[in-house]
């Protein structure tokens, strides 16, 4: 498959037979560029403006919500519930974590997940080889708890960060990629564009961490 981070917590899947996933595209105040071209289905883990613009993704995707279980197009898709920050969702609400199955690859995105998992939401996740998580703080969890969180996952190889402050979010009071990379104590490898091709043969033995651009 291949990923694409298109800013903030918004990414572009798009399976072997073309099939495309976008998961939480954001408005138009929201300054990176809007997600392009078609797609097949349309994840928003919740409904706040920066995560919740699914009628600006072209074509007439399946928009999924929630918590359940999905098969579109051979792709599996398990929304688990979570809150959005450490009172149970009292301060800014419920989220959804959606665990996918693309090409034999099993991948997480945790939306704007605001506390460390518990072992009921860990559970449905233990196999899981791929982390689109949370760094920046703030709205979210941050670098520490972060990492607490992937040493909750015992198959994970590949931790891509997002939703941290990147020169179109400045004046979000957010931290940079750098405050989670000082504390993670895992090799890094900076990818230098926005898509990379993951497969399930080429998975790193050992879990790195994947730093994006932005498209």
């Amino acid at each position: 498959m291949k990923l694409q981070w298109i800013g903030h917590a918004c990414f572009r899947i798009e399976a072997s037979d073309g099939t495309v996933i976008i998961i939480d595209p954001y408005d138009e105040s929201v300054p990176y560029k809007a997600p392009e071209g078609p797609a097949d289905i349309v994840l928003s883990t919740h409904d706040h403006f920066d995560h919740n613009a699914v009628d600006r993704v072209k074509g007439n995707p399946k928009v999924i919500r929630g918590v359940g279980e999905w098969e579109v197009k051979g792709i599996r898709i398990r929304g688990i519930p979570a809150y959005h920050d450490e009172k149970g969702g009292k301060d800014r609400g419920r989220i959804t974590i959606f665990r996918i199955s693309v090409d034999g690859v099993e991948l997480v995105h945790f939306g704007d997940l605001g506390h460390v998992i518990s072992a009921e939401q860990q559970r449905p996740l233990q196999d899981v080889e791929v982390a689109l998580i949370p760094v920046g703080g703030y709205y979210t969890i941050g670098p520490r708890e972060a990492l607490e969180v992937i040493k909750m996952l015992p198959n994970l190889k590949i931790i891509v960060p997002m939703h941290f402050k990147t020169d179109p979010v400045k004046d979000w009071p957010i931290e940079p990629v750098d405050e989670f990379l000082k504390v993670v104590d895992l090799p890094v490898k900076k990818i230098g564009a926005s898509e990379v091709e993951i497969t399930k043969e080429k998975l790193p033995q050992d879990r790195e961490v994947w730093v994006l651009e932005y498209a």
